[in-house]
């Protein structure tokens, strides 16, 4: 790689990270300000709880419709105008003078990161090539914990000191200021494929269908939704169980859950990105084989974690499990990007977006809720490392057939 191109890789790397922060602090200071925009409103925790299912709603049903875009548009500037949406939404969150118009521009914000979600990962990979996308990846992926745990932290301290309105205005600001350079970002070629030479005149059956023949895709994919599905129940749940099993208040819970995912998530996710590099060289499977390892041991260290009745080895158990689950991160989107055509790999991210959230974060909390009713938090929270293992199933049989999948991709 020429200094040129590796300079080039670097800064849109940068760009595209500092991008994807921004799309997990604008996603995650909702919940920081809560309380504030409860009492504010006056709302039921029914009518608050669907400020968060709106934007979840629209970015699962707006992913396709992006993704098909991707392939044929320049994808920097289809990210740079969502980009510049959910900003601005996220901006008008705060001016929204009734529950109804915050309802609305929450949605927004759901439908503009749908865009950047969907052509983000192939961008980033076009940048480099294929031997190091896993560590470029899990570098751009760290936005998940970092981002998230920025959006607890802003939203939480701008919303106590001036205000939750104030505060979606100040965490929306960055992102407009950002949208230019995206904008005229040099888009990089896509492999050997050009948006030329999508199948423009394909019905959205067909494409369903061949990705549905691609068997990486569909075990990878499911296996990313299984461990969606175990990581929002947890992300939700926990803080309660610290609270039920350890009579910890809920703010220091939250505070000792963040803090752990957050430093498990960013050794996690590297570490797995440059494992995964290494075993690739060795097997076609190589990423595969860290996730799957991933989840074969994060799993039994999550049963611990929620059966122990010692506060330290629960939330020594927490830190261990989230850093093995996350070595994940970068390996399956590396897989994700690998066995997909260039042309194709924003519907393929699309399609994986839709499924993910679907079958897993959509759904879980409320899973885990209703069987807390009946059995109790800490037996409902056991189908989390359940699902683990169910991850862990797919990412194996994924690895079965990615060799083939991957040269057909690069025919």
């Amino acid at each position: 790689m020429s200094d040129a191109v590796g300079r080039r890789g670097r800064y849109a790397l940068a760009l595209l990270l500092a991008v994807n922060l921004l799309n997990y602090v604008d996603r995650q200071a909702l919940y920081a300000v809560f309380s504030l925009i409860k009492a504010d409103l006056r709302l039921s925790d029914t009518a608050l709880g669907l400020l968060g299912s709106a934007f979840m709603l629209c970015y699962m049903v707006a992913a396709p419709f992006f993704g098909r875009l991707g392939d044929r548009c320049n994808r920097n500037r289809l990210a740079a105008g969502g980009l510049f949406a959910w900003s601005l939404a996220t901006m008008l969150s705060g001016w929204a003078p009734s529950y109804r118009l915050l309802l609305a521009a929450r949605s927004l914000v759901g439908m503009g990161e749908a865009s950047f979600g969907t052509v983000s990962p192939g961008l980033v990979a076009d940048f480099f090539p294929r031997e190091r996308r896993g560590r470029m990846l899990s570098l751009f992926f760290l936005a998940i914990p970092v981002g998230s745990a920025l959006g607890y932290i802003l939203g939480g301290s701008l919303g106590q000191a001036f205000g939750w309105r104030r505060a979606f205005m100040l965490v929306g600001l960055p992102g407009l200021a950002l949208a230019a350079p995206l904008w005229f970002l040099a888009e990089p070629r896509r492999g050997r494929a050009t948006p030329d030479e999508s199948p423009a005149g394909e019905g959205l059956a067909a494409v369903l269908r061949s990705f549905a023949a691609n068997r990486t895709f569909v075990h990878a994919t499911l296996s990313m939704a299984a461990m969606t599905f175990a990581l929002g129940g947890l992300a939700q749940w926990v803080p309660s169980f610290l609270h039920r099993s350890f009579s910890l208040d809920v703010a220091r819970g939250n505070t000792l859950f963040g803090m752990l995912t957050v430093v498990a998530g960013i050794v996690g996710t590297l570490a797995g990105g440059w494992l995964g590099d290494r075993l690739q060289r060795r097997s076609a499977a190589g990423y595969l084989h860290v996730s799957a390892a991933g989840f074969l041991l994060g799993a039994p260290l999550a049963a611990l974690a929620i059966l122990s009745h010692s506060l330290p080895l629960c939330l020594a158990a927490i830190f261990a499990a989230e850093l093995f689950l996350f070595l994940n991160t970068g390996p399956l989107n590396t897989v994700l990007v690998n066995v997909v055509a260039p042309n194709r790999r924003a519907t393929g991210f699309a399609i994986t977006i839709f499924t993910i959230h679907a079958l897993g974060d959509a759904v879980s909390p409320a899973i885990i809720g209703a069987l807390s009713d009946v059995w109790g938090l800490a037996a409902a929270l056991l189908t989390t490392p359940a699902a683990i293992l169910v991850a862990a199933l797919f990412a194996l049989l994924a690895g079965r057939t990615v060799a083939g999948d991957q040269r057909a991709a690069e025919a």
